[in-house]
């Protein structure tokens, strides 16, 4: 069973359809919608400040999400993919994004709608990212728009994915 802590009287919750693996570790203020999944390892840590992540939404394995305390929360939309050992701190996440593996977006940060941000990239404190952006870099920087291939063969293929492998676990 997944480690699944209350702090301060708050627990986290989670709607139908979710898969949590069994050594992931949800703290606090965390509300998550339906058919989520957080993988092996990852952390989402509501103990600072809240986190609000919406539907069909993939945290892979090593992710980190966290907070500022009293100022920055996280919210996360609607189908959302956070790839493995990425760090997602305060900041708000739209719908339908790709956060590549390692990559870290820094508070107050805004990734808006139909956008990527590419494995290792840092997106720095209150960038705003544009919808149908594709960042990348150290600091991250627009190097291209998302185009029809993108949104379909990488932002809805992957959390269509992580749906499906998430089936797998809940047999």
């Amino acid at each position: 069973m997944a480690l699944i802590k209350e702090i301060k009287g708050i627990k986290p919750h989670w709607g139908e359809d979710c898969y949590i693996a069994e050594n992931a570790t949800l703290v606090g203020d965390v509300k998550m919608g339906k058919g989520c999944s957080v993988w092996f390892n990852a952390v989402i840590r509501g103990d600072v400040h809240y986190i609000k992540i919406g539907d069909n939404v993939n945290i892979q394995d090593g992710a980190i999400v966290h907070c500022t305390y009293q100022k920055s929360p996280v919210n996360i939309g609607n189908n959302v993919s956070i790839g493995h050992g990425a760090i997602i701190h305060g900041c708000n996440i739209h719908d339908d994004v790709l956060i590549g593996m390692g990559a870290i977006v820094m508070d107050d940060a805004v990734i808006e709608s139909n956008s990527v941000i590419a494995a290792g990239a840092v997106v720095s404190k209150n960038t705003v990212v544009k919808s149908g952006s594709v960042y990348a870099g150290i600091p991250a920087k627009k190097i291209k728009e998302v185009d029809q291939k993108i949104l379909e063969g990488e932002i809805h293929r992957i959390a269509g994915n992580y749906k499906f492998y998430s089936s797998w676990y809940q047999e």
